[in-house]
């Protein structure tokens, strides 16, 4: 890998930057592969992986969720992967855990943002470390990418989400409202060279310039909606001091945020990177079993005015839905609200967010998508089938791997169900989505756009 000299010259004198170090560890491509487990549907911390068992794992040092593993399996063809019981994302984001624990109180409600969240690793881990009274709005700028952040809250599986589709300009109109914001930052991507060749040929100094400057535009538009002594948490996959350090210095002096520092063992290989007003870390890989990362943590000083809210109402599901539904789903302080057809189960407490937000940003999603109730039945949606609200008694089939994998292809499934009607395909007691058992044949309701197209490994 031939990496640019104006890129390395422009790194001499950044904190922990070693050139011979950092030039062998480019010269082999990343070999790390990380997950993190989902708490919602694994108990405690410790990973199952039964379709793997010649797979060793090792602990993420940062985080209690997070594994190596010695090989990269084939992820689409695990069932699991599928339902949610894991996410494959890279190790040295999984810093953004210790942000929150040391920093945020997260026994307390919570009301966070996650301004750019697709694809949803962040989003997830958020989900996986906040209470279940705190609310999680997920946003994402461009509307495309809207579908898979979604698609990857859904099988995560729990409900206190919010996804939005807003540029950070319009969280202006919430002041004052979040208790954290995590700006993981549109970059010029240094710190991916190893995982992303082509990005060596699009990185240029004017680039970085200019991925500086919207920065903070991005940060400016979106630091009033952060509470007085509310947290941000800025990261970027960048080297460059100019899109991570001088941003931090930026923010203390232009807006008097007050750096935030994090206990840190050294046998991690974090380098903490001290500048004149801010206190920021770095990731690289000669140091870590991780990619190239910078997260920095600041406290807002100023007072911002609350937002008023003005009333909204929604339409609640009335008293026949709610006798359609309530067998399919756990006891607990939940709402279901109809909208755009579907009827949706939120809980008491993200009810009135919702009604919050709702009149102010661009809602894609929220909650939990329970169906639609058509000639007194209902129709479940495929949220309901991998989410955390469904009861484990729920009719269901359980099924081996060969037709566990049929059914994620959306194929034709060759079992015999137990019952006739709506039931859940399990595998290994996981559910996989919904099938519907006709006296004479099986439909598979898997939804289309997330079946696996390949046909083998």
């Amino acid at each position: 890998m031939q990496l640019p000299e104006v890129f390395l010259n422009s790194l001499e004198g950044t904190p922990g930057f070693d050139r011979t170090a950092f030039l062998l560890a480019h010269q082999v491509p990343s070999t790390y592969v990380s997950v993190r487990i989902n708490p919602f549907k694994q108990p405690g911390t410790k990973l199952v992986f039964p379709n793997f068992s010649h797979i060793t794992f090792e602990n993420v040092p940062w985080s209690k969720y997070g594994y190596y593993l010695s090989e990269r399996p084939s992820f689409t063809f695990d069932p699991f992967f599928h339902a949610g019981l894991y996410y494959v994302q890279e190790a040295s984001s999984m810093f953004l855990e210790q942000a929150l624990t040391q920093l945020a109180d997260l026994s307390q409600p919570l009301k966070i943002l996650d301004l750019s969240a697709a694809p949803g690793g962040k989003a997830t881990h958020i989900q996986s470390l906040i209470s279940n009274d705190s609310l999680l709005v997920a946003n994402e700028v461009i509307k495309s990418r809207c579908a898979v952040l979604t698609d990857n809250i859904i099988k995560w599986g729990s409900g206190n989400v919010v996804i939005t589709n807003n540029d950070p300009s319009a969280f202006k109109n919430l002041t004052g409202y979040f208790d954290v914001i995590v700006v993981d930052a549109p970059c010029s991507g240094s710190g991916l060279f190893r995982k992303d060749k082509e990005a060596i040929n699009e990185w240029s100094l004017n680039n970085v310039s200019l991925c500086s400057q919207r920065q903070q535009r991005i940060l400016a538009d979106v630091m009033p909606a952060l509470k007085d002594d509310g947290i941000m948490i800025y990261s970027t996959c960048s080297y460059s001091k100019e899109e991570d350090e001088a941003i931090g210095e930026w923010l203390v002096q232009e807006f008097e945020f007050k750096s935030e520092t994090l206990k840190i063992p050294s046998t991690w290989g974090i380098v903490e990177s001290k500048s004149k007003h801010s206190t920021g870390y770095r990731f690289y890989p000669d140091k870590l079993k991780g990619e190239g990362f910078f997260l920095s943590c600041f406290r807002k000083q100023t007072t911002e005015r609350e937002t008023k809210f003005k009333p909204v109402s929604v339409e609640k599901a009335s008293a026949t839905e709610k006798d359609l539904i309530r067998p399919w789903l756990r006891n607990g302080a939940l709402e279901l609200i109809r909208e755009d057809g579907n009827l949706t189960a939120v809980s008491t407490a993200l009810l009135e967010n919702y009604l919050q937000l709702k009149p102010v940003l661009k809602i894609f999603y929220k909650g939990t998508v329970i169906g639609q109730v058509m000639k007194n039945k209902l129709v479940p949606h495929h949220a309901l089938a991998v989410s955390t609200l469904l009861l484990e008694n729920a009719p269901s089939v359980e099924v081996a791997y060969e037709e566990a994998i049929k059914f994620l292809q959306r194929q034709e499934l060759q079992i015999q169900p137990p019952t006739q009607g709506w039931q859940i395909v399990r595998y290994k007691n996981q559910g996989l989505g919904w099938i519907n058992a006709l006296p004479n044949r099986i439909n598979n309701y898997y939804p289309k756009e997330m079946r696996i197209l390949k046909q083998s490994l």
